[in-house]
């Protein structure tokens, strides 16, 4: 009985301390800002490249998938009349 009873106290204990910190974990938006925010295809509006490597870092994946090329002055710019969507 008094094993039985210990364990509810230590299921209690678990149950409270994830309730008090659910609170301060962050909900999906505030994780897209901490990592950088998100990249739209077709708009450069906002966009830090150095925030997003994984894009930015490959030219391919850049044109292909975000119709953004850089240009001759070694700046990002998207491709005109860029029609690409999720």
């Amino acid at each position: 009985m008094r094993s039985k009873a210990l364990l509810m106290l230590a299921a209690a204990g678990l149950l409270g301390a994830t309730s008090v910190a659910w609170p301060f974990v962050p909900s999906e938006g505030d994780r897209k800002e901490f990592y950088g925010g998100y990249v739209k295809p077709c708009s450069l509006d906002g966009v830090n490249p150095a925030y997003h490597p994984g894009i930015f870092g490959n030219p391919a994946i850049a044109r292909f998938y975000y119709g953004f090329y850089v240009g001759p002055d070694r700046r990002w710019h998207v491709i005109p009349n860029c029609h690409i969507y999720p």
